[in-house]
């Protein structure tokens, strides 16, 4: 994987903040504090679509005329199926 070097301004607070994520261990160095930051918005951004797709696919399937203790007891029948009760 190449590397594509990049020059970016920031504020002193956020330099600060930076150099104290540092410090505490957390990252080796500002580069790799970025590159953090790109990784966890694209997992983010991720994550929203799944939720987006799956908010979607509940609207699209209509409304049920189940019970919620029927949805619960289905819910605890496949649980003790699959033994995680």
């Amino acid at each position: 994987m190449g590397a594509v070097r990049k020059t970016i301004a920031v504020t002193n607070s956020q330099d600060r903040w930076i150099k104290a994520q540092i410090s505490a261990g957390h990252y080796a160095n500002d580069s790799d504090y970025i590159r953090d930051l790109i990784r966890r918005d694209r997992q983010r951004l991720i994550d929203a679509d799944t939720l987006r797709v799956a908010i979607q696919e509940g609207l699209d399937s209509g409304t049920s005329d189940k019970t919620v203790a029927s949805v619960m007891e289905e819910v605890e029948t496949r649980q003790r199926r699959d033994g995680q009760l």
